[in-house]
């Protein structure tokens, strides 16, 4: 079985990944190789991803697939951004974050927000880098114990609910990091 090193500690971001990833693949986590995530210093959500990627790298002799992910609210100067998981951290959680957020949207008619991935591919001969884009809404309310993240306050385009209420088979064929993963298979024909 081929190893793939998933480099995330986000079990969202995990599950997901994962479940993108044919089944040939032995999927390995940074945690169970006691690898803590590097800091990220790049100014954009590709430069991110490969950082990691990069980084992950120099630790396993096999393919490592990394994302960096968020959410752009048009109204907010496109942020949280690539600061998403900082966000929730500097709030204590992504609740507490999330009800930031709709503090600060109240008085604002317009409601646009994309969730952006970009997945980094790393093996020996290659480095490939994709962008995955989701364009929706931000709800008026948190809505849906589901998924994980900001997915309760975004309401995909042409949708009525939240990734919050959605199965996450649903979620997972539609997000962000499935859109980033489709382009990175054209690319990459091992995945």
């Amino acid at each position: 079985m081929k190893k793939i090193l998933i480099g995330t500690h986000n079990k969202g971001k995990f599950r997901e990944i994962a479940y993108l990833l044919p089944k040939r693949h032995k999927k390995i986590s940074p945690n169970s190789l006691k690898i803590q995530s590097p800091k990220e210093t790049g100014k954009s959500f590709v430069a991110n991803s490969k950082l990691k990627v990069k980084y992950f790298s120099k630790y396993v002799n096999y393919p490592v697939i990394s994302d960096d992910s968020g959410l752009c609210i048009k109204a907010l100067n496109n942020k949280p951004g690539i600061y998403s998981a900082r966000m929730a951290k500097k709030c204590g959680s992504f609740f507490k974050a999330m009800k930031l957020i709709l503090k600060k949207m109240e008085k604002k008619k317009n409601r646009e927000a994309t969730f952006i991935c970009s997945l980094s591919y790393k093996s020996k001969k290659k480095l490939v880098t994709v962008e995955g884009k989701l364009k929706g809404n931000i709800s008026r309310k948190i809505i849906g114990k589901r998924g994980f993240g900001f997915d309760p306050i975004f309401v995909p385009l042409k949708k009525e609910i939240t990734f919050g209420q959605m199965s996450k088979f649903k979620k997972m064929k539609m997000d962000h990091r499935y859109q980033a993963f489709k382009k990175l298979k054209r690319k990459v024909k091992t995945l």
